[in-house]
């Protein structure tokens, strides 16, 4: 199993703003997204810096584990692109961790995804292309 890690992703409560901010005041080109997309990435050199709207993440991430999900969202994401998504799933599930959703195809995003949580409870994201060529 190996992990290459590809994006930080930051779930942001105020998208607009932190879209401009980072398009416009830092500078970083846009690689996908607009203002009003909901998602957007910037090239950020080696990795890629997402913006998410928090509640288009906890559509796909809820956390039913807290008492109040508004106050425990989750602020970042950590994003590995690996070879099968399907292995790295049963690895992590046969370790006992936290497994927060099973692996799915996201044809609307292009990729299959599955994402758990590390020992401190962080989000980690684990996605492979699913090569459909538009």
């Amino acid at each position: 199993m190996k992990l290459q890690l590809t994006h930080l992703r930051l779930l942001v409560s105020n998208y607009k703003d932190s879209f401009l901010f980072y398009r416009d005041l830092l500078k970083f080109d846009v690689d996908w997204g607009d203002e009003n997309s909901g998602y957007a990435e910037f090239n950020a050199g080696h990795l890629k810096l997402g913006l998410f709207k928090q509640e288009l993440m906890a559509q796909v991430v809820p956390r039913v584990d807290q008492p109040s999900y508004v106050v425990n969202r989750d602020r970042i994401v950590l994003i590995f692109a690996v070879d099968n998504v399907d292995e790295v799933y049963e690895q992590v599930k046969n370790s006992n961790a936290i497994v927060v959703t099973q692996p799915i195809d996201r044809q609307d995003w292009g990729i299959r995804t599955a994402h758990f949580r590390d020992p401190d409870g962080n989000l980690i994201e684990v996605y492979s292309n699913l090569g459909i060529v538009s």
